[in-house]
């Protein structure tokens, strides 16, 4: 993979600059009100779930360090912002939710962001401000697949199996014969020097994955490839077919091949834009309609 230049890590940092300064990031009052950027965010995620979330969860969500966590509830807590309560269910869980001081907190927070916005885009004509408007949904598509990272597991891990259920249960509702996991490749084909198993995953949850497997001298074949609904169209499953391609050059198998179903053109047209070419049968697979091969440049 291309290095970072010094140039694009200069841009990316001078507009981290002007934009939490622009919001107002910076001060101890964010948005006008009592409080912080930090709790103003956390009681947003708490209103997002209303039946009350975890503080596991939060944490995770947020990527946030336990003890600055419970010292930010305690100052929400005290101020009659949130309640603690344990989990009907599971003892070793602490719920947190808001009270009605809270909820009434946060519709003050999300009007004055509203009105910080629309504040912002004032001063922009309206092709302008749709072209801002573009442009930031492509960042956030974008950070969002930086963010994402491709894992090789074993293909017996947990993580592997959820994935190949999820991937056969999409499968099974778009193909018109259905699909039968007996279908699914069996751990031991994609482990050791058998294959390998990728999982991609965000925030440290699967959201991805894909396989290879060894299907004669210097070929490999390359298997369910699937992204979470929830994760398409940010250019991950090219992701997860890289992190394959690159494995199978590892092991010396400078050709990969794949097939398949006719229903999946998005998946056909993704395959011959990364320079896979359409060539005959290699294989009885009942779902295969459609073969396809690749030679691997080192």
């Amino acid at each position: 993979m291309e290095s970072v230049s010094t140039g694009q890590v200069a841009a990316f940092r001078r507009f981290n600059r002007y934009f939490t300064r622009r919001i107002g990031v910076l001060n101890d009052h964010y948005l006008g009100q009592d409080r912080p950027l930090g709790e103003a965010r956390l009681l947003f995620e708490i209103a997002e779930s209303p039946a009350g979330v975890s503080l596991r969860e939060l944490r995770s969500r947020l990527g946030l360090d336990a003890g600055y966590l419970s010292r930010m509830t305690k100052a929400l807590q005290a101020q009659g912002m949130v309640r603690l309560r344990t989990h009907p269910d599971d003892n070793r869980l602490r719920m947190i939710e808001l009270t009605p001081a809270g909820r009434a907190e946060v519709t003050e927070q999300n009007r004055r962001a509203d009105t910080l916005a629309s504040d912002v885009l004032k001063g922009l004509a309206a092709p302008q401000r749709q072209q801002l408007t573009d442009a930031l949904a492509t960042a956030r598509r974008l950070l969002r697949l930086a963010a994402i990272t491709v894992e090789p597991v074993d293909g017996h891990a947990p993580d592997a199996r959820a994935c190949l259920d999820a991937y056969a249960a999409d499968l099974d509702a778009r193909f018109p014969e259905g699909f039968d996991k007996a279908d699914l490749v069996r751990p031991e084909q994609v482990s050791g020097e058998a294959g390998a198993f990728f999982v991609a995953y965000e925030e440290g949850r699967p959201v991805g994955c894909g396989a290879l497997r060894g299907l004669e001298p210097g070929v490999g074949e390359i298997r369910h490839v699937w992204v979470h609904p929830d994760a398409r169209r940010l250019g991950l499953a090219r992701r997860l077919l890289t992190a394959i391609e690159r494995e199978s050059l590892r092991r010396g198998w400078h050709v990969v091949r794949l097939d398949t179903h006719a229903v999946l053109t998005e998946a056909r047209a993704m395959y011959r834009a990364c320079g896979y070419r359409e060539i005959p049968a290699y294989t009885d697979h009942v779902y295969g309609q459609h073969w396809f091969e690749k030679r691997l440049a080192p």
